[in-house]
């Protein structure tokens, strides 16, 4: 039986897609709980119950052996994501829209009730 390498445990997709093998939970999930929230090993398994420490482990490894490529990726993926979430903002569909509006609503017949 040979030695599985630290790679052998990732689908690298492309430089800014890494998905953990076997599962659709990509490496900057796990990064961004251990990095921005400070979980432990022992707190990743309960956050992603079908990983298994091994997993766990390899990945943190993997970070601390790539810590500034890592850093750089983890980072990448954040501002990805604040984009999205400010063009999402600037171009809403009709769906959400129609969200928007509900809640505005809502919160308008609170105000009065409060008011009354």
């Amino acid at each position: 039986m040979t030695a599985k390498k630290l790679e052998d445990y990732f689908e690298f997709i492309s430089p800014e897609e890494i998905q953990i093998k076997g599962h659709r939970i990509w490496m900057e999930n796990i990064l961004y709980e251990h990095i921005h929230n400070g979980m432990s090993p022992a707190e990743l398994l309960e956050r992603f119950p079908t990983l298994n420490l091994e997993k766990i482990y390899a990945t943190l490894l993997y970070y601390e052996q790539n810590k500034q490529a890592m850093n750089d990726y983890v980072a990448a993926w954040i501002a990805y994501g604040e984009r999205m979430r400010q063009e999402q903002a600037a171009n809403p569909t009709p769906d959400m829209l129609r969200l928007r509006n509900a809640r505005a609503q809502r919160e308008a017949q609170k105000q009065a009730l409060v008011e009354a």
